[in-house]
């Protein structure tokens, strides 16, 4: 099937495989939705673009699988939005279902163990990547990079909102200072 022709059909198809790849949720894949959305596959949109799209699914109210759904409507309007929205869920729903059928089985087998504690630092590393593709794709000057590692370190040494960083960076990067 030629998914050139069709946009709605690459997001499906982009989008299903990639849901049962984002061990940890969509964050865990930003790093190759910005591979095939910006950098090698697509082209579907600039680094810039990518990092609006993102900012706006972190600070819209839902799940942050909303960046999947910016994508779709950027690609293909209301209907690439569906269909990618769809794509990452609905695999990912029905996998997750039989897996958990399959573990809450009564057995002397060791494996669901061993699974899950895998999976912990596997979705570590995945986040990690996701911070890091971020990072480059939305700091784009020097000032730009300390403001992100001073609000990645006060986010973890305090328990100050982050809305109040959200809100800190926003007026910095209206008023043009990063």
């Amino acid at each position: 099937m030629n998914t050139n022709a069709n946009p709605v059909w690459t997001l499906v198809l982009t989008f299903g495989v990639m849901s049962l790849f984002a061990v940890g949720g969509a964050n865990a894949a930003i790093p190759e939705m910005h591979r095939i959305a910006v950098e090698e596959v697509h082209h579907w949109m600039t680094d810039k673009q990518f990092a609006d799209v993102y900012a706006i699914s972190q600070l819209s109210p839902g799940p942050n699988v909303l960046i999947v759904t910016l994508i779709g409507y950027v690609v293909a309007g209301v209907a690439g939005a569906l269909a990618a929205t769809f794509a990452m869920c609905v695999p990912t729903a029905v996998f997750a279902y039989y897996v958990s059928r399959l573990l809450a089985r009564k057995s002397r087998s060791r494996w669901p163990a061993i699974i899950q504690r895998a999976l912990v630092p596997l979705s570590i590393g995945l986040m990690s990547a996701s911070i890091l593709v971020l990072a480059q794709t939305a700091d784009r000057s020097l000032l730009a990079a300390l403001f992100t590692g001073a609000v990645a370190a006060a986010a973890f040494a305090t328990r100050l909102n982050p809305f109040w960083m959200f809100l800190a960076g926003g007026i910095l990067g209206f008023t043009g200072v990063i």
